[in-house]
């Protein structure tokens, strides 16, 4: 079970982070603004915050102006983002909500703290922190639930009235390492089985799924939405993606990696970019790309091969089973460039038009292949052969 910090401690533990003075010095005259959600939670876990989030008894988007007049407001649901200190902190005026119906985005009324915790998603996220000084704020249980590592939601209806909920409940047991209490598994377990989920836009499961790909274990929250048949299991093995990502170099993009890897749906109907299903698209071939990248007999031949290819879907190519063409790609040869151009050709006599690609291709297999050294010299030499 965790062991929670005192919460006499979490205001100097507030200080100590990036931005955190800076907030507390801002606010702490302000009446009735509350430090709120995970950033307590994770405060009384010992734990460093990921974000700042703080819950304004009055009018959050007047306070955030004040504080940064650039603030950028979204007027529907009474919040903004104001830049302390060079990081960014969500403001939100405290509110009750209301669901018009399963799955809709919620109207919202102004409201009290107390209401304002109780429409959140789980009661260890349903802590606050008065900014001015004084006692946490909580719903019930939060603070007995929290010292016992479960996760229980606040109402028998939070997954009707938001099945996204479903999906934070899986990252925070992953991230956290908590146990979902029984009753609020058996009310996940019901609103999956009666169709929560098609009550939600595809969009905004997609950017849940993007978030489980960001946590800090991103197969272990996909792993825990699987439990709860919020997606498919793996197509590929865990370990294969892990490996994969390993193998991922710095121009990546790691969740995409992992939703291509899991095949956690249908990626067209996610909100997913053109861009994006591209890469997607060619993750379902990385086991046939990975056969093609084993039988290249040449350097010149694998760059050909792998040159077209997103880097996610190479690095998974690498993970199922060509980890040597792979990493001799990533690690080097993709990194080779010729020092001749287009225009050191046709000063030596080559006719402009395709034949002067067609000998800077030359060159380049030349050099890749260790048939040409490196330098002008060299590489002129082998594209006017």
């Amino acid at each position: 079970m965790p062991s929670l910090a005192d919460p006499s401690t979490l205001a100097a533990g507030l200080r100590a982070l990036p931005a955190g003075a800076a907030l507390l010095d801002a606010l702490r005259h302000e009446p009735g603004v509350h430090l709120v959600g995970g950033a307590v939670r994770d405060l009384l876990l010992g734990r460093e915050p990921r974000e700042l989030d703080v819950v304004v008894e009055g009018d959050a988007v007047a306070l955030a102006r004040a504080l940064d007049p650039a603030a950028v407001v979204h007027e529907r649901f009474a919040t903004a983002t104001v830049l302390v200190d060079g990081h960014a902190v969500d403001l939100a005026t405290a509110r009750q909500e209301r669901y018009p119906r399963p799955g809709a985005l919620p109207e919202v009324l102004p409201a009290g703290m107390a209401e304002d915790l109780r429409r959140r998603d789980v009661t260890v996220n349903a802590i606050a922190l008065p900014l001015a000084g004084g006692p946490l704020v909580a719903v019930p249980d939060a603070v007995e639930d929290l010292a016992a590592g479960v996760l229980r939601v606040l109402h028998d209806a939070s997954f009707v009235d938001d099945p996204t909920r479903l999906h934070r409940l899986a990252r925070y047991a992953a991230r956290l390492g908590f146990e979902i209490e029984r009753r609020t598994r058996s009310l996940a377990d019901a609103a999956v089985r009666d169709g929560a989920l098609g009550t939600v836009s595809g969009p905004r499961i997609g950017a849940e799924l993007r978030l489980a790909a960001g946590e800090p274990d991103p197969l272990a929250a996909l792993g825990c939405m699987a439990a709860l048949g919020l997606v498919p299991a793996a197509v590929q093995p865990r370990p294969v993606i892990a490996d994969a990502l390993a193998l991922l170099p710095f121009d990546g993009r790691p969740y995409l990696l992992v939703l291509g890897a899991w095949q956690v749906g249908s990626f067209a109907q996610l909100g997913f970019s053109a861009a994006e299903l591209a890469v997607l698209d060619r993750l379902v071939r990385a086991k046939e790309l990975a056969g093609d990248a084993r039988a290249c007999g040449r350097p010149s031949e694998l760059r050909f091969l792998l040159d077209g290819e997103p880097v996610e879907a190479v690095a998974l190519a690498g993970a199922l089973g060509a980890r040597k063409p792979v990493l001799a790609y990533l690690e080097a040869l993709r990194h080779v460039r010729l020092s001749i151009t287009g225009a050191d050709l046709l000063a030596a006599g080559v006719p402009e038009g395709p034949e002067v690609g067609r000998r800077l291709r030359a060159a380049l297999d030349a050099r890749l292949d260790g048939e040409a050294a490196p330098g002008r010299d060299g590489e002129l030499a082998a594209a006017l052969v």
